[in-house]
């Protein structure tokens, strides 16, 4: 192969992953719920369900094209692993709900995409934890459906290079800024916490 054909092969493989990685625009988005309805609950139960029928990828490559990328756990159960998480996040922003009524917060994982190693290793801001998800509200004695299916968008920055080195020198994690959006977005739809809704450009997925 010639140097010339070789050069522009090069130039338009960066062209096609410049494409595919340029900035987009993710967003932190979800329905408010309202304050005089949400203070009446307490919370008696969450509910998460990984559907099998999303896609898992283990690639060792910037942007792997899954459903559910998770790295920082050992290899095992991907469904189980995003599972625990989501659980602890929704009961960590459900918690403040003070009142009477027992409810059910039911939710449904559609897309749980963090960063790969290799991604994460990329020494500028880049990147995007992809969190979007259903949740219902059930009565918890008897099993009325409160508040029907919502969906929940719950994408953050992620951190890269220097800045994730020095955040894991502190002790924090992709999982445990994760889980602390989760838990704030939660907060925000229930009308129990600050809105958190909010939308930003980033390179990445």
């Amino acid at each position: 192969m010639s140097i010339y054909r070789r050069t522009a092969l090069v130039g338009l493989s960066t062209l096609l992953l410049s494409a595919c990685v340029g900035g987009s625009s993710f967003k932190t988005e979800y329905d408010p719920l309202p304050a005089n309805v949400t203070r009446a609950w307490r919370l008696a139960e969450v509910r998460v369900s990984v559907p099998k029928n999303l896609s898992v990828s283990e690639a060792k490559s910037l942007l792997p094209n899954a459903d559910i990328v998770w790295r920082e756990d050992p290899l095992g159960d991907r469904y189980a692993q995003v599972d625990a998480i989501m659980t602890d996040a929704i009961a960590r922003g459900a918690q403040g709900l003070r009142g009477a009524r027992p409810v059910i917060i039911d939710v449904t994982v559609t897309r749980f995409h963090a960063l790969t190693f290799e991604a994460e290793l990329r020494s500028q801001n880049w990147g995007v934890h992809n969190i979007n998800f259903t949740a219902q509200v059930i009565d918890g004695r008897t099993g009325e459906v409160l508040i029907p299916a919502t969906e929940i968008r719950a994408e953050l920055p992620a951190l890269s290079g220097d800045q994730m080195k020095a955040a894991r020198a502190k002790g924090q994690t992709q999982k445990s800024m994760i889980t602390a959006h989760v838990a704030r977005t939660i907060q925000g739809w229930l009308a129990i916490g600050l809105d958190n809704r909010g939308e930003f450009s980033r390179q990445g997925n």
